[in-house]
């Protein structure tokens, strides 16, 4: 149960963090996205992120700075298992089935219904 609270304490202290950032300063929703993405990652590589991760699951690893970690970690895993290599095949091998998944749905939802405009 304690999981659950975490997860939606620490996902909306996110989600609230990204709103402001684009209510109160002059930065787009794409800034806003690439600085969360960034941020995570940068944590993680700080070795930061992870015990966050840790303590409230789903709710550190769905929001945006989830990805960075993500891409970050599998990296680094990578680079420890295969060496120099892993530079190279860490970030696609942690984040292929999600952008597979996304651009499966985009294409299939493109299909069934057409844009308005």
């Amino acid at each position: 149960m304690q999981v659950y609270i975490m997860s939606f304490i620490v996902g909306g202290l996110i989600c609230i963090a990204g709103q402001l950032l684009m209510d109160l300063t002059p930065l787009t929703p794409a800034h806003v996205l690439v600085l969360f993405v960034v941020l995570g990652g940068v944590l993680s590589g700080l070795g930061l992120y992870q015990p966050l991760v840790d303590l409230s699951g789903a709710g550190a690893t769905i929001p945006l700075p989830g990805f960075g970690h993500a891409l970050v970690s599998g990296t680094i895993e990578d680079i420890n298992k295969y060496g120099f290599t892993g530079i190279f095949s860490g970030a696609f091998r942690v984040a292929a089935t999600g952008l597979t998944a996304a651009i499966f749905f985009g294409f299939v939802m493109s299909v069934l219904f057409s844009p308005k405009g």
